[in-house]
């Protein structure tokens, strides 16, 4: 998967990353049922999907909550759409690619994801970019990007969501992540 040009203000951040979740599920979509690679792009969309979630629940959420008015019923919706995706990404990721469940599972996280994205993007971004300064929303981005970088990289459903134990738990959580990861290879093509 190509970079798709990280950095900038958060909304510019995370909008990149909606569009590499994005190409990944076109990918799924386009290979045939049963398709191994099938279940590859859909752990690196699962990696990408809750390191950006982390990030958003880190940052994101308190900022919205912070700043945008009615924020506080913006940021638990969208915490709730993660833990829906979150657990649909727990359940794919005891499938293979020629499980008959694997195609109920990802149909399902690719919808659940999608409206999440076109949510945040029409309702949400808006709101925040009123709200904050170019200032405040450069450096949430540098704190996402961070954020990201620590983040797990596997669904861990009945982990907390709201800082600050999000923030105090999702390093080491992560530090584990990466070091199965890279041990199983998982996420990456053979």
């Amino acid at each position: 998967m190509k970079d798709m040009g990280h950095g900038g203000n958060v909304i510019d951040e995370l909008m990149t990353d909606h569009r590499e979740v994005e190409e990944l599920f076109g990918r799924i979509e386009g290979l045939p049922p049963g398709a191994k690679d099938r279940k590859v792009y859909a752990d690196q969309a699962t990696i990408e999907l809750v390191r950006h979630s982390v990030a958003e629940e880190e940052y994101l959420y308190p900022a919205v909550r912070e700043h945008v008015a009615g924020g506080d019923a913006m940021a638990d919706k969208e915490i709730d759409d993660h833990s829906k995706a979150e657990r649909m990404m727990k359940d794919l990721e005891g499938c293979d690619a020629d499980d008959p469940e694997f195609d109920r599972l990802i149909g399902m996280l690719m919808s659940e994801v999608r409206s999440h994205i076109a949510d945040e993007e029409q309702n949400l971004f808006p709101k925040l970019r009123a709200a904050c300064t170019a200032q405040t929303l450069d450096d949430l981005g540098d704190k996402v990007r961070q954020a990201k970088k620590m983040a797990p990289t596997r669904p861990h459903p009945s982990a907390p969501d709201k800082p600050p134990a999000n923030k105090l738990l999702a390093p080491g959580a992560g530090l584990v992540d990466r070091m199965r990861d890279a041990l199983t290879g998982r996420g990456k093509k053979d």
